[in-house]
């Protein structure tokens, strides 16, 4: 046998081993972080998952969980720096999200149900953002409670 023939068989055995690897069925992939103390920490690949936003009139909470409802990630707007009456704005909001997109980048999260509770100005912002930072948002469920006649009224006052 001279080297041309043997060159051949190593390049058939190659491409054999590669139509056998794609047949295979794909393992769940798993990233690693190195943590302050030296160890691999582990992140499991979840592909869908659900945003729970809570746009209250003084803040606004956003919460992803796994389809279990297990929490992955949160963030505030108060996590994220604002104080005060800023904390309710369509901006802090949208970097809410921003901070929340990069805390799930290890997961691989790219498709969520969104839950939104509250009439707080950034809830809107909220699912913007969450659209253009690549998420696949499959549906939205507002939750927001609707007091229908609610309580007895107070008495009218006597001046």
């Amino acid at each position: 046998m001279n080297m041309t023939e043997e060159t051949k068989e190593v390049a058939e055995k190659e491409v054999e081993a590669a139509k056998k690897a794609e047949k295979a069925p794909k393992k769940a992939q798993t990233k690693f972080i190195r943590t302050a103390k030296g160890k691999k920490r582990q992140f499991k690949t979840i592909p869908r998952g659900r945003a729970y936003i809570n746009a209250t009139l003084n803040n606004t909470i956003v919460t992803i969980t796994d389809p279990n409802g297990n929490a992955i990630t949160w963030a505030s707007a108060g996590n994220c720096g604002f104080r005060g009456p800023k904390k309710s704005t369509p901006y802090a909001a949208s970097l809410v999200i921003n901070k929340i997109a990069d805390n799930l980048e290890p997961y691989g999260m790219r498709e969520l149900h969104v839950i939104t509770n509250g009439i707080g100005g950034g809830r809107d912002s909220a699912l913007r953002t969450l659209n253009s930072k690549g998420f696949t948002v499959l549906s939205i469920r507002e939750v927001t409670a609707i007091p229908h006649n609610g309580c007895r009224a107070r008495r009218p006052r006597r001046v």
